[in-house]
């Protein structure tokens, strides 16, 4: 799921989130973990497991999700 928190960048794609439809990256997000920070654009380090996913930015901190 997408945090509940407004970001500047899709976590996704990395794009800028506004100006910019983002349909295709909310449903792969339905079953995808976030790939790149929403805060800062960087690209995060992602485990997925068996019981769910985290994605660590170096700058914002680790986000988890199943």
């Amino acid at each position: 799921m997408r945090p509940a928190v407004e970001t500047t960048y899709c976590d996704r794609c990395g794009e800028p989130a506004a100006g910019v439809s983002h349909e295709g990256c909310l449903a792969a997000r339905e079953l995808e973990p976030p790939r790149f920070c929403g805060h800062c654009r960087r690209r995060m380090k992602v485990q997925v497991v068996p019981a769910g996913w985290t994605a660590t930015c170096v700058e914002h901190g680790t986000l988890t999700g199943h």
